[in-house]
């Protein structure tokens, strides 16, 4: 099932996901409440909910974001997103318009949550 971007808006029930046998606890937007609670299992789950399929154009802007985030402590902006990854994307045909449709329930917010980054950083994006 697909949520969308006002669904995701009116969401304002802090929560759990199941990710296998683990409860991961994520706050009324959907977002970790713990940046350590990340893995690629718990990505995948969140995109599965929003009905992608993570590709390595996916990856490529959601580890970024992660090591990013780790060395900085505040996400990056889009555009330092493209402008340090662009010859990432290249490598793997990904363009800016592509990387902007690939996440497409808020582009930088979407990936920002699919990246384990916390709400309190992203929702300005």
């Amino acid at each position: 099932m697909s949520v969308t971007a006002k669904q995701m808006d009116d969401d304002r029930r802090p929560g759990v996901i199941n990710v296998g046998d683990r409860k991961i606890a994520v706050n009324k937007n959907g977002y970790l409440v713990n940046f350590e609670d990340w893995d690629e299992e718990v990505a995948n789950t969140m995109a599965e909910t929003d009905g992608l399929d993570l590709t390595d154009c996916h990856w490529a802007a959601i580890n970024f974001l992660r090591e990013y985030y780790t060395e900085y402590e505040v996400p990056p902006s889009p555009r330092i997103v493209i402008k340090r990854v662009g010859h990432e994307f290249d490598a793997w045909g990904c363009t800016n318009k592509t990387i902007e449709q690939a996440f497409p329930l808020g582009g930088c917010k979407q990936a920002c949550r699919l990246a384990g980054l916390p709400w309190h950083y992203c929702h300005a994006c």
